[in-house]
């Protein structure tokens, strides 16, 4: 009686319809494991179909390896052309969503893809590690951020990058650029920094301040090649000497790389890319004395193919210790680059498993 309710369960579960039709589009919903093989398909698979009850659904394949399941040969073999095919698909939807004006409704999205809706955003947000949407905003802002850089005019780059008002741009504008139109496209012209040099165990400490919040922090053996590395970052902008007021931000600064445990309660000026600005939130997410890897980290982002591009985000980040990056090391455990060099990386690492 037991094994005849597996049968019906498995017959009435609409999974069991899509596996039996071999239906492409289930693929990437669901995996069915099969317990008299050990071996789990996606819905479209060509394999011979297994008895009702001997199938076992799961969500994804991850989870049907967690129960012990390996992937069938033919899985194996298909899985390459299915992620060439997504890859593909994602690709022209991408297109056509910087070539809009408009964000294009999923639906339409889906449709052309020739997916459901369902589907697409899934396939779409696996590839990128973004939402359509999310996607259509951090395209405008690398136009804004290229048309200014050119010395484009500011009504010239609103439009261009798709705002349809001023005042939807300007709305905005603050968080797309860190700062004012005007001063973005001047590289920071009459945005005052101020900063200061200090020491710490580590070596030499640069820490700067805009209105925002900390804008930077570096870590080196030479003050002076710190101060020319922020010049470099804030071309025009104007770089004001610490005063005695700035000189408690430094000590509060070295007081965490000392001892992390105390945590470091500033208000931050993170600016980078989309894609970057997602890798430095997954690093300050990262618990002091913990590590994670590079593709931990890009899994945690929702671009799980995307170790590379999360290697150069860290390399990217101007803002030491805050943004752990120095928390991130490779697969097997062993230290990789840092930007402020690797014995820092294993000191700090040290530091915080010891406190």
């Amino acid at each position: 009686m037991k094994t005849q309710s597996y049968t019906l369960d498995t017959e009435a579960d609409p999974r069991w319809a899509a596996v039996v039709a071999r239906d492409p589009q289930a693929d990437g919903q669901f995996v069915y494991a099969v317990k008299t093989t050990g071996i789990y398909c996606r819905p479209s698979s060509l394999a011979r179909l297994p008895k009702p009850k001997n199938v076992e659904f799961f969500d994804t394949a991850e989870q049907a390896e967690a129960a012990g399941y390996r992937p069938s040969r033919r899985a194996s073999k298909d899985h390459s052309e299915v992620a060439a095919q997504r890859a593909a698909t994602v690709a022209i939807a991408c297109r056509r969503i910087e070539s809009a004006e408009t964000l294009p409704s999923l639906n339409e999205l889906a449709a052309a893809a020739g997916l459901s809706p369902f589907h697409f955003h899934r396939v779409f947000k696996a590839a990128t590690g973004l939402t359509p949407r999310g996607y259509f905003a951090a395209h405008r802002s690398r136009r804004v951020r290229e048309r200014l850089a050119g010395g484009g005019s500011i009504t010239d780059a609103l439009y261009e990058a798709g705002f349809n008002s001023n005042s939807r741009f300007y709305e905005s504008a603050d968080r797309l650029l860190g700062m004012k139109p005007a001063e973005y496209r001047s590289a920071g012209h009459n945005n005052d920094i101020r900063f200061a040099v200090g020491q710490c165990s580590l070596g030499a400490l640069l820490v700067a301040q805009s209105a925002r919040g900390i804008c930077a922090i570096l870590l080196g053996d030479d003050p002076h090649q710190l101060v020319c590395d922020l010049q470099d970052q804030f071309r025009q902008a104007n770089l004001i000497g610490a005063d005695t007021d700035f000189e408690q931000l430094i000590a509060k600064v070295v007081g965490f790389v000392e001892a992390p445990a105390i945590g470091l309660d500033l208000p931050l000026d993170v600016r980078g890319t989309a894609f970057q600005e997602r890798v430095w939130q997954a690093l300050r997410e990262i618990p002091s004395g913990s590590t994670a890897s590079y593709a931990e980290i890009a899994q945690r982002i929702g671009a799980p193919t995307s170790m590379r591009a999360v290697a150069q985000a860290c390399g990217a980040n101007k803002l030491a210790v805050a943004i752990p990056c120095h928390r991130v090391v490779r697969s097997d455990g062993n230290l990789s680059g840092y930007r402020w060099g690797v014995e820092r990386k294993r000191q700090l690492l040290d530091r915080e498993l010891s406190d």
